[in-house]
């Protein structure tokens, strides 16, 4: 049994790394299998010399976090954990507290890991960036409070936010009402996203001046796109000819990003993704980012870690 002592200089740190009930101190201990005491900034960490020393490694980069105001969730201590265990410590050091903007209901819209801050430099940085990963690493959700952050800053003078309706055909005309009202489903989760940057009534008045436009990709045929912030979502569903035709909408003073998941494409059986093929031609032109994610940048619930590993190991061991 080996104990190790640390003093933190910023008692109100240790406070924030231990959690509300102690529940981030609990996974902590769990996973290290030591037991951790702490008054004040006097934290005391007992255990097998191997696993101590990781737990002190952890605490002492959780606080750095704390420090720089990075909220703490058990989420945030799952990262660190995985990221010390595959020796990113250094990398870790990127994370900071910039926020990106503010939702309507107030809260701080910031990168929660390493991937999703690269991501957020690339779109700073480029004026073409493609984010490519499993669902819950904030792809969309980024990108939409990239362009709010544009717009307020006065940088560009539109949203516009689209995605391909991959059920064009016969089911979407089962479906009751006119085209729009086919079409909303498709949309729904743009929408979410944007009702929580603006607040519904900003959004409404917005939408209704066509400042912000969320449209079926199919409406970007012909137009060409100038002052403008334009997230193409879901692009794995698109066609070569329906990505090459939304490439070729940037207009001037305008930025693109486009999302997908190249593990969850939805077109017909033979016809190959449009993101797969932009991906390979374009990833050697100036002024095009594109962003990979893995299962560590997802910030949803840790199920959705365990199955995106779960899925990939599956067709890893078929092939």
């Amino acid at each position: 049994m080996t104990e190790e002592q640390i003093h933190f200089q910023n008692p109100a740190s240790v406070q924030a790394v231990f959690g509300s009930y102690d529940e981030n101190l609990t996974a902590l201990q769990r996973e290290y299998q030591v037991i951790i005491t702490g008054r004040g900034g006097d934290v005391t960490v007992a255990g097998e010399a191997e696993q101590t020393a990781k737990a002190v490694q952890a605490l002492r980069m959780l606080c750095e976090l704390a420090d720089k105001g990075q909220p703490l969730t058990e989420q945030t201590v799952r990262y660190v954990i995985s990221m010390l265990s595959d020796g990113e410590s250094e990398a870790l050091k990127e994370l900071s507290n910039d926020g990106i903007c503010i939702t309507s209901g107030g809260k701080v819209v910031r990168p929660k890991t390493v991937g999703q801050k690269k991501y957020v430099d690339a779109i700073r940085k480029n004026t073409i960036t493609l984010g490519i990963g499993p669902a819950g690493t904030g792809k969309t959700y980024l990108a939409v409070a990239m362009a709010v952050k544009a717009f307020k800053a006065h940088e560009i003078q539109k949203i516009i936010l689209t995605r391909p309706a991959v059920e064009a055909g016969e089911k979407l005309g089962f479906l009751p009402g006119d085209l729009q009202n086919k079409v909303d489903p498709y949309l729904r989760p743009l929408y979410d996203a944007l009702f929580d940057m603006f607040g519904a009534e900003t959004f409404a008045r917005l939408t209704e001046k066509n400042i912000i436009e969320v449209a079926p990709l199919a409406y970007m045929r012909g137009r060409t796109l100038d002052d403008a912030f334009i997230i193409l979502d879901e692009a794995q569903n698109t066609t070569s000819e329906q990505i090459k035709m939304f490439l070729t909408r940037l207009g001037n003073s305008s930025k693109m990003v486009i999302t997908g998941d190249i593990t969850q494409i939805d077109l017909p059986e033979k016809r190959r993704s449009g993101l797969i093929e932009a991906m390979k031609i374009l990833k050697n032109i100036d002024d095009i980012a594109i962003m990979r994610f893995t299962e560590k940048d997802v910030v949803r619930h840790k199920l959705v870690q365990d199955i995106i590993r779960a899925y990939e190991n599956f067709y890893r061991n078929r092939t």
